[in-house]
């Protein structure tokens, strides 16, 4: 079975981005996080290099939609356009799974899972979608990099090879891809994401009141069956409902405000029309006397 994670929503671990320069990280460099060397400096290109290889034993255990797939289809629709924000490339793919998450990781890498596009319309999943490129923009991962990798204590095991991320084992590669979900950001990181998102809709013309609506479904989700869960997974986050209110009042301050209605939605590919058969016409030749 492929492994599949639950994390909701958009309360989950981001990386940002940075140039891919560096794919590798040296030795010196993994020995050093390994010890805890006071002033260590584990750069973005370290984390990119990291997470790139990551993601990939990710998307290998995981069922990703094909680009004929709706899920694909009505992603690339929404967010082909900003492949290229704020000066970062980024990759988006869909896990085909009931689950409810998104994540983007320190190599520009963005994945969302087709249960969080089962419940949100376009301009909401755009509201979620940026709020993801907001981590990655504003650069919130190399101390989030750093504990995932040395909470799998697989730092001294790789540079006691040759110390760089070729040395990991898929499943090594899969924990820190699995520890990356799980991390936390906090509050004031995920209040700035919040910001970036709301920023984003508004700077691209999109409806800024689907960042409340988007908000608002997480909420309806953690007061459901799933409440238990919710409350441990929001232990270091802020409310949803406090973040809908937030992005309420700011709507209303800029007299943008109104209730959003949700939009249908629909991650069904179009149908593709069938090719008509021609027939060619035979024309009757008259016979010559």
């Amino acid at each position: 079975m492929r492994k599949r994670f639950i994390v909701l929503g958009i309360l989950l671990t981001v990386f940002s981005f940075s140039e891919m320069n560096a794919q590798k990280l040296s030795y010196k460099t993994m020995g050093a996080l390994g010890k805890g060397v006071s002033g260590f400096t584990f750069s973005d290109a370290d984390a990119a290099a990291l997470a790139k290889e990551s993601v990939a034993e990710l998307d290998a255990n995981n069922p990703v939609a094909g680009p004929e797939d709706g899920y694909s289809i009505r992603l690339n629709r929404l967010f082909g356009k900003h492949i290229s924000s704020e000066g970062v490339n980024l990759n988006y793919k869909v896990y085909v799974v009931k689950d409810i998450n998104a994540f983007a990781c320190a190599d520009g890498s963005v994945r969302v899972f087709a249960g969080l596009m089962n419940i949100m319309d376009d301009n909401e999943l755009l509201a979620v979608i940026g709020h993801e490129i907001g981590h990655v923009v504003n650069h919130d991962t190399r101390d989030a990099i750093k504990a995932a990798y040395k909470k799998e204590a697989l730092l001294d095991a790789a540079s006691s090879q040759s110390g760089n991320i070729e040395t990991l084992t898929g499943s090594q590669l899969g924990k820190i891809g699995s520890a990356m979900i799980d991390s936390k950001h906090s509050r004031k990181q995920e209040s700035q994401a919040d910001t970036f998102s709301y920023d984003f809709m508004k700077k691209n013309g999109y409806d800024v009141n689907a960042v409340e609506s988007a908000f608002r479904i997480l909420q309806n989700l953690s007061e459901g069956a799933e409440s238990s869960f919710m409350t441990k997974m929001m232990s270091s986050h802020p409310d949803s409902g406090k973040r809908a209110d937030d992005a309420k009042k700011r709507a209303t301050k800029e007299g943008l405000y109104k209730a959003y209605v949700q939009q249908k939605i629909d991650n069904t590919a179009p149908v593709k029309a069938k090719t008509a058969t021609k027939t060619t016409a035979k024309k009757a030749t008259a016979k010559k006397k």
